[in-house]
């Protein structure tokens, strides 16, 4: 078997075989492959495509290409919640607490943010002290005893996937679904979960920007979930414009506290409920629809949830003051407030944009080994279908670096007012079981 072959066959419009794909994952981890023939058989999967059948396959064969984490000692459903990745998006900070306190095994494995999306872990390292390299034992244990860890993704997990897209990255093959759904899947199908909600956003600021990609790939991943005997669901949501109002590492895990407190932005509360629903249903801890929101509603009014998040930021060596005190967080040495020149209503803000720009502050990383600035970001303070007056803030900006006015006026852009109030955009488009 040749990978010149191979490239050719898909090239050519042709279906892989099971063989063909786990020659070419197995011989590329190990370096047998160059970067060179990689790049064109992953080009030629985006020209071309590939069958379900396919996708699985390569799922399947990347998953084999490392670990896996065995769960099965901690007693219950263990559930999961993944996102597809957004501006804002500090879901999993308030999600699995919340899980928790109703009596689920939230154990999950998170990533760093890249581009203009924030990553999990540098939020939660934004708390002084807090340990996201946790080993596969301390996880366990943690989850046994609290209910609830989250750790960085270790290098043995999934090793074909990170090569692989570190190389899609680098030659603009990331667009494709196959692809997509073949590299969130086999992580997915490593970490040891039993039940997988898969959050598929879609809009400017999130990777799937119309909703017809976003189905195709929500449906794609639930058809891989259950061939792979996986309790797997969907959900597509909203990523027209951030959600809830602050973008950043630390000032999102505020924001966090503050929706745990039950004091949170309307949309980013109504999507944790929501997806907890789903998953407190598939575990068994709720019989229906109404009994389980019930429950994630009364877990956030009585502070259990809250309570579980601090369990959770002791037991990874977390300052718990600074959940107790959120102001105790640094704030940025500039900041700069981004203001409206006219009257009217906001019609729309670019999410992607704004993730640029809080990643140009210093919130994110252009590339892998960049350094984060944990209070670096932008706090909101309209959104979409709000009336403004001139001279209102839109946003304020927050960085270490004196480049806010300069990003400031640059930002004004993203915000774009109208006489007209616009209409509601669905936070939760549909559900895919």
């Amino acid at each position: 078997m040749r990978i010149y072959d191979i490239i050719a066959e898909k090239m050519h419009g042709g279906e892989l075989s099971k063989e063909e794909i786990n020659f070419f994952v197995e011989h590329f981890a190990s370096g047998d492959i160059p970067d060179y023939q990689a790049s064109a058989l992953l080009m030629a999967i985006c020209l071309k495509g590939m069958t379900d059948e396919e996708t699985f396959f390569l799922t399947v064969a990347m998953l084999k290409s490392g670990k896996t984490i065995d769960l099965s000692s901690i007693p219950g459903k263990k559930v999961d919640k993944h996102s597809t990745g957004g501006v804002g998006d500090k879901t999993t900070l308030v999600l699995g607490p919340m899980l928790a306190a109703c009596g689920g095994k939230f154990a999950k494995m998170s990533g760093r943010g890249l581009g203009h999306t924030g990553g999990t872990i540098d939020k939660l390292e934004s708390i002084p002290g807090f340990k996201t390299d946790l080993t596969v034992e301390q996880f366990i244990d943690q989850v046994k005893r609290i209910g609830i860890a989250i750790m960085s993704q270790t290098d043995d997990i999934v090793p074909a996937d990170k090569k692989m897209y570190a190389l899609r990255d680098a030659t603009a093959t990331v667009d494709s679904i196959p692809l997509i759904a073949s590299s969130i899947m086999s992580k997915k199908m490593a970490d040891g979960s039993d039940i997988q909600l898969l959050d598929v956003k879609y809009g400017n600021g999130a990777f799937m920007k119309d909703l017809d990609s976003a189905r195709k790939l929500a449906n794609l991943m639930v058809t891989l979930g259950h061939k792979a005997g996986l309790n797997t669901s969907a959900e597509i949501t909203d990523m027209s414009q951030p959600l809830g109002y602050e973008i950043g590492n630390a000032l999102e895990v505020k924001e966090a506290i503050k929706t745990l407190k039950n004091q949170g932005p309307a949309d980013l509360t109504e999507i944790c409920l929501h997806s907890g629903t789903y998953l407190l249903m598939q575990a068994g801890l709720a019989l229906n629809k109404d009994t389980a929101r019930k429950k994630l509603e009364k877990c956030l009014a009585d502070g259990s949830a809250l309570d579980a998040f601090k369990r959770m930021v002791e037991a990874q060596g977390g300052d718990v003051s600074f959940i107790d005190s959120p102001d105790k967080f640094p704030n940025a040495l500039y900041s700069y407030d981004v203001k409206a020149l006219t009257d009217g209503f906001i019609q729309s803000i670019d999410a992607y944009d704004l993730g640029l720009s809080a990643m140009e502050l210093g919130a994110g990383r252009a590339k892998e080994g960049d350094v984060i600035d944990h209070a670096a970001g932008i706090t909101l303070a309209k959104k979409r279908g709000d009336l403004v007056k001139r001279g209102d803030v839109l946003c304020t900006l927050h960085s270490e670096r004196p480049i806010v006015e300069e990003v400031g006026t640059h930002i004004l852009r993203d915000f774009i007012i109208g006489p007209i109030e616009p209409g509601a955009v669905p936070l939760i488009e549909e559900d895919i079981i």
